[in-house]
């Protein structure tokens, strides 16, 4: 039995140590089984990550390990077979021809790998901001997903380019002609990527969102929506008002919705023959009337001018609710209240009055006051 198993063995190596495209089958078996452990461990790996990092991320109120979990998902099991490869290839190297297609097929896997995770990515960001913004905000997850396509464009053309410089292709006059081109374009779709670059301001810096009550030039209303080239904008009167998205940035905007409170000034116009006693007790009366409501705050009043229709008090209060619609009762409430200390004070308004005098040549004149 011994001669027999020691002869079986002594072919076995030589067998094992017969050339086979120009390496030993040793060498060849060894280089298969590290391809195949490498890509099962890489597999495995994988997988645990991804089991894991998403039981992690359940935990977690932080976006970095969700962001970890979509990369690790979006790892091809092509990429692994190149890593394997590579590992195979330290055992077995490759000849010259072999390894110039080796090279090649990994270049194209990387770069569409690369192309996945940043897609990825792009997806990532562009889902993270939306979930970000209120549900009826469509505007703002319209033009952010139109960013994020202008975004896998620019990628995969860059991805594209960097393949064909990698084959030896001269993409210096591509990228020129493409270069021209798109300034020409651009100069012929000025007007629109205006529209999409200031859409693309609107979104990232919110001068306003959806809801929001302002008020561009002489347009006073509600912004409904906010679109790639557009916003709608609900008129006070009812009806609907495009404007650009260009124009309404170059526009001065006033955002009322973001309003912490309002400043509310009135003026009174006394009699000329009001006693001063009676003026002076006037800002009191107004500070009292103010101060009535639990939404006020009193600033001052004073007797700043000697108009022409009486001794005018300067009031100024502030209203701490941007509410249109309080501010209106309160300044209501104040002026009914006003007019009941005045009656019962016997405080008269001002009015302008003018004196004319009428009369013959010989100068007799007759005296007419005009109101």
């Amino acid at each position: 039995m011994a001669p027999q198993y020691f002869s079986r063995r002594v072919h076995l190596l030589d067998f094992l140590d017969r050339s086979w495209l120009r390496a030993p089958l040793r060498q060849w078996l060894l280089a298969a089984a590290t391809l195949g452990a490498v890509y099962v461990v890489l597999s495995v790996l994988r997988r645990v990550l991804v089991r894991r990092l998403g039981a992690l991320a359940v935990r977690t109120a932080t976006h970095v390990d969700d962001l970890a979990v979509e990369i690790v998902r979006r790892t091809r099991p092509y990429f692994l077979l190149v890593i394997a490869v590579y590992a195979a290839a330290r055992v077995l190297p490759p000849s010259g021809e072999a390894l110039r297609v080796l090279r090649a097929v990994a270049v194209i896997i990387v770069l569409l790998q690369a192309g996945v995770w940043g897609n990825g990515l792009i997806g990532f960001a562009a889902d993270h901001y939306t979930r970000q913004r209120p549900t009826g905000d469509t505007g703002t997850r319209t033009t952010i997903n139109a960013i994020g396509y202008a975004g896998r464009f620019i990628l995969w053309g860059l991805l594209l380019v960097t393949a064909l410089q990698n084959f030896g292709i001269n993409v210096t006059a591509l990228v020129t002609g493409l270069g021209i081109g798109g300034i020409a374009l651009a100069l012929a779709v000025q007007n629109i990527l205006g529209d999409l670059f200031a859409a693309l301001a609107i979104v990232l810096d919110k001068p306003f969102v959806v809801g929001d009550s302002v008020q561009v030039d002489n347009i006073s209303g509600n912004i409904e929506h906010v679109g790639l080239k557009t916003t709608r904008i609900r008129s006070l009167s009812g009806e609907q008002v495009v404007i650009s998205n260009a124009d309404l940035l170059r526009s001065r905007i006033h955002n009322y919705k973001r309003m912490e409170l309002r400043r509310a000034t009135f003026n009174l116009d006394l009699a000329f023959d009001t006693p001063p006693d009676k003026v002076a007790s006037v800002p009191g009366m107004v500070r009292q009337a103010v101060e009535m409501h639990p939404l006020t705050r009193f600033d001052r009043s004073h007797l700043l001018t000697i108009a022409e229709s009486g001794l005018r008090v300067e009031n100024v209060y502030y209203v701490l609710d941007p509410d249109y619609g309080k501010f209106a009762d309160i300044q209501h409430a104040i002026y009914l209240e006003l007019l009941r200390r005045f009656e019962r004070e016997q405080i008269e308004f001002g009015f302008a009055t003018r004196t004319v005098h009428l009369g013959p040549a010989d100068g007799d004149a007759t005296h007419t006051k005009v109101q």
